[in-house]
């Protein structure tokens, strides 16, 4: 072999080589894993970045001495595995743009002979080949289209797996709010039970009231600690919950203070028409699904496309016993048998599904905003009637307590209008949850907040960790 010809095939050999990529092992360990995520906190610097970046306001002191829902929005946009999850399903989708733009690499053939009576001549015959494919009809476009809309899909899952961490995180805090509430309401009608116990224990010593009536107070007294213990293990497992919704451990969160101010605003208005046909047409599921269909369309015309033969150009040289050949020539599939129309019915069908997929989404859309607008207004409803009742009960107490200091009423009587009170007021905060809890499932159905103000346009595209390394 001519040292000319080995020089350049070694040469040639070397440059393939030399352009690829190399493996680098990335081991799962387990225990780092869980070692790291034990070690996040709401402390860390870089969710102080990530806030303040988004806030575009400086946060001080750090950590803040109370956290309400935007603070706590953000720090699970910063921790939540639910979102890394969707980001890391995004860059698969990236990297497939990249494959689909990838052209067809040509392929060489070297095929040496030795002439075992070569008669004076050389005894080697070198013969080297190239097959360099061309794609015809724009099938690269079309795949770079396809893999494009298929990546826009998953970027728009980013948004809509954040309003589901939003959205948990927004009903387990309402959830704290109506627990620790009624802790709290539970414990005073557990102190003032406890007086009219004493007090009908007492007249019943002195003969005044039977025994039964004492009974059924102490009933009720027993009933309202069973209930009052019930509310103080939720308050430590819902405590527990919100750590999870922000992808903490509970130690993460051990004497963080929770502020409840999206609560103590007016109940949130009731969604204008603009509003629900923004939500029909803007929802990140939905312009998933679009840019979902979109693919089934650039899918297709790859199909159609397929259905033209690719070109494959076949230079060829070779060394015979000294004589230099040279050769040209091409080949290319005939559509004889099939014109691939298969393929082409198959993503015809997947455009059909993705269609009847997207209507039947815009339907649900557009059933969930009526259940939950009508379930809102009712519980709206229901609030005021809640409102009246304490209204009531609290001019009743008023009156009871002057009556009783001009000695018109006893002890037990000022009391039982405590309690009654009291009563109305936890059947207020049931009322109030429950529209709270409506209003949350109206913004799943828009998918944004009632009141504008809440809106965050948080980048969250990005994993904000990566620079960071291991959790602070």
């Amino acid at each position: 072999m001519p040292t000319r010809i080995k020089k350049s095939f070694l040469l040639l050999f070397l440059t393939i080589v030399c352009g690829c990529a190399t493996f680098h092992p990335a081991p799962l360990l387990p225990l780092l894993t869980a070692a790291d995520l034990e070690a996040r906190t709401l402390a860390s610097p870089g969710l102080r970045t990530f806030i303040e970046s988004n806030l575009h306001r400086g946060v001080s002191p750090w950590p803040p001495e109370s956290w309400d829902l935007t603070l706590l929005t953000l720090a699970a946009f910063y921790y939540h595995p639910d979102l890394d999850v969707a980001r890391a399903q995004w860059e698969v989708k990236e990297a497939g743009v990249v494959t689909a733009g990838g052209r067809p690499n040509p392929s060489a053939g070297f095929i040496p002979q030795y002439h075992a009576d070569p008669r004076g001549l050389s005894p080697w015959t070198l013969m080297f080949s190239l097959d360099i494919p061309v794609e015809t009809a724009g099938k690269r476009g079309y795949r770079i289209e396809k893999a494009a809309h298929l990546s826009t899909a998953a970027r728009m899952n980013i948004a809509e797996t954040a309003w589901r961490v939003r959205s948990r995180l927004r009903d387990t805090l309402l959830s704290l709010y109506h627990a620790a509430e009624t802790k709290r309401v539970l414990g005073e009608q557990e102190e003032i039970q406890g007086e009219i116990v004493g007090l009908l224990q007492r007249r019943s010593d002195l003969g005044e009231d039977s025994v039964f009536v004492v009974t059924q107070a102490d009933i009720a007294l027993q009933h309202t600690r069973l209930s009052l213990l019930e509310a103080k293990k939720e308050v430590v497992r819902l405590c527990a919950a919100v750590a999870a919704a922000i992808g903490l451990s509970p130690e993460a969160v051990d004497g963080t203070t929770i502020t409840f101010d999206f609560l103590s605003a007016p109940s949130p208005p009731i969604p204008s028409k603009d509003l629900r046909q923004q939500a029909l047409l803007h929802r990140p599921d939905i312009l998933a699904l679009l840019a979902e269909y979109e693919a089934t369309q650039s899918a297709l015309h790859l199909e159609i496309a397929r259905q033209y033969p690719d070109i494959h150009l076949g230079p060829g040289y070779s060394w015979d016993q000294g004589d230099n050949e040279w050769s040209l020539g091409f080949s290319l599939t005939l559509p004889v048998f099939n014109r691939n129309q298969g393929p082409i019915a198959e993503a015809l069908a997947r455009r059909k599904e993705v269609t009847a997929r997207f209507t039947s989404l815009q339907a649900k859309v557009i059933g969930e905003i009526g259940r939950t607008e009508a379930g809102y207004r009712g519980s709206l409803r229901k609030l005021e009637g809640a409102d009246a009742l304490v209204s009531t009960q609290r001019k009743k107490l008023m009156g009871t307590q002057a009556r009783y200091k001009s000695g018109e009423e006893d002890r037990i009587s000022l009391l039982t209008a405590e309690l009654e009170l009291s009563s109305a007021e936890q059947s207020h905060l049931e009322a109030f949850t429950e529209a709270q809890r409506y209003a949350g499932l109206l913004e799943d159905a828009l998918q944004q907040p009632l009141d504008s103000s809440g809106i965050l346009s948080a980048n969250i595209e990005a994993d904000p960790r990566r620079k960071e390394g291991p959790s602070k």
